[in-house]
């Protein structure tokens, strides 16, 4: 049972890296937006099976949240402001898909490397949710960095936010009250930036961050 535990937990976690890795292979923003849908979604069961593993019936709180929150509400909103802000396109890169794709093996590699070695006193199934979350983590960022959309780095944004969900759940779980600020905490951000993007599309006509740059410096 503990091997049986162990290995569903390693794929459910390796789950969440490879559709990381999918999200950085996108560039048609609803494609992308189905991704971090599945990216949610693959997070809310390896919650749910850390509260099964553990013992621990809050973590099937944070299962829900995930799933309800992060998997169908605000996908669903995301592609309701893409069809209001008429953005059916491409995402544009800042670099190829290829390189982009090549990073991200990398800083997947040191990711495990390192935690692995930080993590050698904790028990297995903590040390391999730890190293696939920093892998989560670090591939969010560099979708951020990778991508001119400001959708795209939105979604980039909250995908780091999976990563750190999976680590404190894999890290015997966080306190409920702190589970329920962070939900709240990214609803209340993803109003902001949903007006964020309206305001940005009604001034400039784009959310090209790449062409802003021209506005920025018209301003200077």
């Amino acid at each position: 049972m503990e091997h049986l535990a162990f290995d569903v937990a390693h794929m459910l976690a390796g789950g969440m890296v490879l559709v990381s890795f999918m999200l950085l292979y996108q560039d048609r923003m609803y494609g992308l937006l189905n991704v971090f849908a599945l990216h949610a979604l693959v997070l809310s069961l390896s919650v749910a099976w850390e509260a099964l593993v553990q013992g621990a019936p809050h973590l099937y709180i944070t299962a829900a949240i995930a799933l309800i929150v992060k998997a169908i509400i605000i996908p669903l909103a995301l592609r309701r402001i893409v069809q209001r802000l008429n953005i059916h396109r491409t995402v544009e890169t800042v670099v190829g898909i290829g390189p982009t794709m090549l990073a991200g093996i990398g800083l997947v590699a040191l990711s495990m490397a390192l935690m692995l070695q930080v993590t050698a006193e904790a028990d297995a199934l903590a040390r391999q949710d730890i190293a696939f979350a920093l892998s989560v983590i670090l591939l969010g960022l560099l979708m951020m960095v990778s991508r001119r959309n400001a959708v795209g780095q939105v979604v980039g944004l909250m995908s780091i936010e999976n990563g750190l969900i999976l680590a404190a759940a894999g890290a015997k779980g966080m306190p409920l009250v702190v589970e329920i600020s962070v939900a709240f905490s990214v609803l209340v951000a993803f109003m902001v930036i949903g007006i964020f993007l309206f305001r940005i599309r009604e001034r400039f006509d784009t959310v090209d961050l790449h062409a802003l740059d021209s506005f920025r410096g018209d301003r200077q």
